[in-house]
């Protein structure tokens, strides 16, 4: 199961176990996030924002850190215009603890009473009817193929054409 979290202005994919650097958090100990998104095992997405409200993601903080150093340097050719400074940005890591969700402990229970049954008592489960085949398509007509278009002789010039040519040739 993972779930997307927003921390210092962006976006961030969690899993149980992880560790992340977010930008600085003024906090000892535990932080909690609202997720925006939840994807379980099983495939399902909980997107609803009044599910996600309810929804907690722990984290603890482990310590803080920098980022590189950044160089910012501005200049002007020609006018002596000459401007330098420095950005080093400051982060938090925090380790996910845990994704909490609601259902998960009505699940567990029920997974756990479901192994002490024996496997006598279990109801079978209903099949799907299975698809009937589709009915068979008759072929297809051929459509006539295109006789070639008749050829063209090629056109011959009109008499006042030819006149104009002989004169402009002699």
């Amino acid at each position: 199961m993972y779930a997307i979290i927003r921390a210092g202005g962006k976006q961030a994919k969690v899993q149980e176990g992880d560790v992340l650097d977010v930008e600085r958090v003024k906090s000892d100990g535990e932080v909690t996030f609202t997720p925006l998104l939840i994807v379980q095992d099983d495939g399902t997405v909980i997107s609803d924002r009044d599910a996600l409200e309810k929804l907690t993601v722990t984290t603890e903080v482990v310590g803080d850190s920098t980022g590189p150093k950044i160089d910012i340097f501005k200049y002007k050719a020609k006018t002596g215009y000459r401007r330098r400074a420095g950005h080093r940005q400051k982060y938090t890591q925090l380790l996910v603890k845990k994704i909490e969700l609601p259902g998960a402990k009505k699940k567990a229970a029920k997974k756990e009473s479901a192994k002490d049954e024996p496997a006598a008592e279990k109801a079978p489960a209903e099949k799907t009817p299975a698809k009937k085949p589709a009915a068979e398509k008759a072929p297809a007509e051929k459509t006539p193929a295109k006789k070639p278009a008749a050829e063209k002789a090629p056109a011959e010039k009109t008499p006042a054409k030819a006149a104009k040519t002989k004169e402009k040739e002699g």
